[in-house]
């Protein structure tokens, strides 16, 4: 038998073999108090594994695999997120079908997978571009309508010129298309909409059920949702027969509004204008405005830009007529697409009204000064006690919110109200790579459902998906469009926009639980047996689309009675972003590392470890830019050193009880530590010190060779406890070593090391005493001392009370046993 680290030779074998025998296949129905679902956010095929993927495998593969030898009974699936955009722009650049770039993309995927050794349930594999899984997407699409949660309407949508298709709101980011950075503009186009305005209240409230959600994810949802507390004012509208209707969060300023702004582009304001002279100018502003991203109406530092109507509205609190503007700060779909300015108080009413001479009225009076209207710079809104507001002066702010509403409401002029920001999911693509919409259109039954027995409405082959600015793709494919009418059989048409890709993503978990099942989206029960999800791993881009989405999909579910937990991953980890020189990899920038060429040199268990080794799982991690030699510097060698430690001891032979020197049992008390140390440290995710441990007992085994050390027992349980703890991390070693030590099964069957109490305990920790922030002393102490005695060390260290010159410190912090942390302010 070879007796050196023949990576190659040996990651190949194991990985054609794990892949042909599945050994990761998991249960149809799993104990359910032994089951965990883990998934990572299925990749994307827009070319081969990149460093990214490589990085959310292997931490996901690593977690993965530790359970299982925990005990527990794991659901790890993979597929492939294939429609979109990327792939359609590609076909178009390349001349070729979508489909075929595609799939050839995601060949290229799966074998870079097998060959990372990711230990994923081939069972289950599926791509979202195939009919068998469409179809479900379609049926969805009707469940949807029936319950008056998918709906067409005219409406502005952000359009990528470059792209030609509509964008949701979360898909344009300042100012631009996510995709291909061009600038957007506004189009007003009848489409496709999910009402996920009505679950926005429990997209909020549900997202403290996810315990293991960071702060900073749970933010990012909660501030694009925008709840917001406030009441709707109703005000008269000169020349209107109906009031408009506002949404203000400080109705308590009512007293301070001098005027009222439309939305360029809301129709009553065009109405207003209708046929007097401010008409043309009007509508020359209105084109103006629709060149702007909203990102630049909404700016603090740009200049804002209105015009007068021509009208008055009347404030309902004291009656008073205050003229109508539209102006661009003011956008469509937030609130009513109106608003009451108040400009004493709001920083954007301030400067429209200095710049256009309004009346700026104090009605909030703060606690430390006067306001002078005349003499302001800029607004106050902070908190204080209600002046100019008739019976409502010296009422003290914000406890005047809810009087004043009260008040609104018993007058019949306005009521409490929540507002959101959020906006309906705005589904319709001018594209061909997507989902078929199950919509025909007919003349006399208006928009009929296809029928569920007539799903899939497969996408047409053939089809010229050049993008327009006039029509879909699909609209081009004439014996696919006309069709009969489900409903009445007369001449229909078929809906030629295809789902945003969005919609694949927000279910596809619960397919994994069902994959093969050609009667229904996933079955129930198996569902609910692995749901909710226990690991869901995926970058923190996908923080606020996806998992928004796919959160509203799962509230219907339930609603539905398909699902029984509210939430379906309450447990998310956001990996850090891979940069070299400070910037994501890119082959444009030249600054990218490509796995196969670590596969080839060092092996997939190096670059694995490598990974694993650079960082918390969270955090960013900036590759050196000696590239791939990193690899060879750092987790290449020491798979080496692990290797020859185990080939040159697995001839050793277990002689029954021997007995143990001093440096025997100082070796199986560090194994045992290890064992306990290294399992926190799986864990908590921490991986990075969990391959720091097992480095140390590499080195102490060495120590334990060169002093003599020779117990056949010890040394069989330091290699076996050493193999264990790093397979999750670096599989291919770990199995190939643990079959050579003449182990039938799999290392990765095996139970997990367990550690005996008595030999993990530790007779000393390491005190670190820090000054201001900065290590200036370690200190061996009982792990049991007290905090008084930690102090009292601390305090009789030399080299501590040189740097308090003599005096005593401002503040001691203690937190035992580890740690004395001084504060000195002198």
């Amino acid at each position: 038998m070879e007796r050196r680290y023949d990576f190659d030779e040996i990651e190949k074998r194991w990985s054609q073999k794990w892949f042909r025998t599945n050994p990761w296949a998991a249960p149809e129905v799993p104990d359910p108090e032994r089951k965990r679902y883990a998934l990572t956010m299925f990749p994307y095929p827009s070319g081969d594994m990149h460093m990214g993927h490589v990085e959310v495998f292997t931490i996901h593969d690593a977690i993965a695999r530790f359970w299982r030898m925990s005990g527990w009974q794991v659901l790890n699936p993979i597929g492939f997120d294939a429609f979109g955009l990327p792939a359609e722009n590609a076909a178009i650049k390349r001349g070729e079908d979508p489909k075929t770039w595609t799939y050839a993309n995601i060949d290229k995927i799966y074998s870079s997978a097998q060959r990372l050794g990711i230990s994923f349930d081939w069972s289950r594999v599926f791509r979202t571009s195939d009919p068998e899984y469409y179809r479900w997407n379609q049926w969805i699409f009707l469940r949807l309508f029936e319950r008056g949660l998918a709906y067409r309407k005219k409406a502005g949508a952000w359009w990528c010129p470059k792209d030609k298709t509509v964008l949701a709101n979360e898909q344009v980011i300042a100012g631009r298309c996510e995709r291909c950075d061009t600038p957007v503009i506004k189009r007003y186009l009848t489409q496709w909409f999910f009402k996920v305005t009505d679950y926005a209240d429990r997209l909020v409230d549900d997202l403290d059920l996810n315990e293991g959600w960071t702060e900073r994810l749970k933010m990012l949802q909660r501030n694009w949702i925008g709840r917001s507390y406030g009441a709707q004012v109703d005000f008269e509208i000169e020349g209107l027969d109906e009031p408009m209707t506002v949404f203000t969060t400080r109705p308590d300023t009512l007293w301070g509004a001098t005027f009222f702004v439309f939305a360029p582009e809301h129709p009553l304001a065009r109405q207003l204008v209708r046929g007097s002279d401010r008409e043309g100018e009007f509508e020359d502003f209105v084109t103006e405005v629709g060149r702007m991203t909203e990102i630049d109406r909404t700016s603090t530092e740009r200049e804002k830009k209105g015009i007068f109507l021509g009208k008055h509205a009347i404030n309902p609190v004291n009656g008073e007529k205050i003229p109508i503007w539209a102006a661009d700060y003011v956008l469509m779909d937030y609130g009513t697409g109106a608003i009451m300015a108040v400009p004493a108080h709001d920083q954007r009413d301030f400067e429209f009204a200095r710049k256009y001479g309004l009346e700026i009225r104090v009605v909030i009076q703060p606690p430390d000064r006067t306001l002078d209207p005349d003499s302001m710079i800029e607004a106050y809104p902070g908190e204080g006690a209600m002046v100019n507001s008739r019976e409502f002066d010296g009422t003290p702010t914000p406890g005047s919110i809810g009087k004043v509403t009260d008040w609104l409401a018993a007058n019949g002029v306005g009521s409490h109200a929540t507002n959101f920001r959020i906006r309906d999911w705005l589904i319709s693509r001018q594209r061909y790579w997507g989902t078929p919409i199950p919509i025909v259109h007919c003349d006399e039954c208006g928009e009929v459902a296809v029928p569920d027995d007539q799903l899939p409405v497969v996408l047409p082959e053939g089809v010229d998906f050049t993008p327009s600015d006039e029509a879909s793709p699909l609209a081009t494919a004439a014996g696919w469009v006309n069709v009969d009418c489900p409903d009445c059989g007369g001449r229909g048409r078929r809906e030629t926009d295809t789902m945003d890709t969005f919609v694949d993503s927000s279910w596809y978990f619960h397919r994994f639980t069902d994959p093969n099942n050609d009667g229904a989206p996933f079955d129930v029960a198996k569902s609910k047996a692995w749901m909710p999800m226990d690991q869901y791993t995926g970058g923190i881009e996908h923080g606020v689309l996806h998992l928004i989405y796919a959160r509203f999909f799962e509230k219907v579910f339930m609603d539905m009675g398909m699902s029984d937990s509210p939430e379906p991953f309450p447990h998310v980890l956001n990996q850090g972003t891979i940069t070299m020189g400070g910037k994501r990899m890119s082959k444009s920038r030249g600054n990218i590392v490509e796995p196969r060429e670590a596969f080839e040199r060092f092996g997939a268990d190096a670059l694995r470890l490598y990974m694993l080794f650079s960082g918390p799982p969270d955090q960013d991690f900036d590759w050196p830019q000696e590239g791939v030699e990193a690899i060879g510097r750092v987790t290449y060698p020491w798979l080496q050193r692990v290797w020859r430690l185990s080939e040159d001891n697995r001839d050793v032979v277990t002689i029954g009880e021997l007995p143990e020197d001093a440096a025997d049992r100082a070796l199986r008390k560090h194994i045992n530590r290890t064992i306990k140390v290294v399992t926190e440290d799986y864990e908590r995710l921490s991986f990075n010190t969990a391959i720091a441990r097992l480095m140390e007992l590499v080195n102490q085994a060495y120590r334990y060779r060169d002093v003599g050390g020779g117990n056949p027992n010890v040394i069989r349980e330091l290699v076996e406890t050493l193999l264990k703890l790093l397979a999750p991390m670096a599989p291919f070693i770990a199995e190939e070593q643990w079959r050579r030590w003449g182990h039938e099964e799999s290392i990765h069957e095996t139970s997990w090391p367990r550690f005996d109490v008595s030999l993990a305990a530790e007779e000393e920790v390491t005190m670190v005493v820090q000054v201001n922030g900065k290590v200036r002393d370690t200190i061996a102490v009982p792990p049991d001392i007290t905090e008084d005695e930690m102090r009292e060390r601390a305090l009789a260290s030399k080299k501590i009370q040189a740097h308090l010159d003599g005096g005593e410190p401002d503040k001691v912090i203690v937190k035992p046993p580890k740690l004395v942390s001084l504060v000195v302010r002198r």
